[in-house]
């Protein structure tokens, strides 16, 4: 099987699954009481899961696949600003367009990457 599909197939439903249950929609007080350990130790688990992604997919050609190289390095710079700075993170979370406009953006890139990981290739 195909390396990226095969790192896709993780990252894709995690991806969605986990920006739609942080979304206000459905856990409209978890910013509110954020405690800096937690956010320290999210920091480590994002930096860990994106320096897994990036050595072991670190693909910059033209196409899909490095969508997957991106998040990774998108986890290594939110682990490291989260287990850096975590009091950033602590202050009051405020429901405004611009974080909505994002959390939609990679729930799309999240669909984007299990439907490329699970829909069958042509052979």
């Amino acid at each position: 099987m195909d390396k990226s599909k095969s790192i896709a197939k993780i990252v894709g439903p995690t991806l969605t699954v986990m920006v739609l249950s942080e979304m206000r929609i459905w856990n409209p007080t978890l910013y509110d009481t954020q405690i800096v350990p937690v956010i320290y130790l999210n920091g480590i688990l994002l930096f860990v899961a994106g320096l897994s992604i990036v050595k072991n997919h670190n693909i910059w050609t033209f196409g899909w696949k490095t969508i997957l190289t991106i998040v990774g390095y998108a986890g290594i710079i939110l682990g490291l600003l989260r287990m850096f700075f975590p009091q950033v993170q602590q202050e009051k979370f405020e429901n405004n367009n611009s974080i909505l406009v994002v959390e939609i953006i990679l729930i799309l890139v999240g669909i984007f990457l299990t439907v490329k990981a699970y829909y069958p290739t042509k052979k």
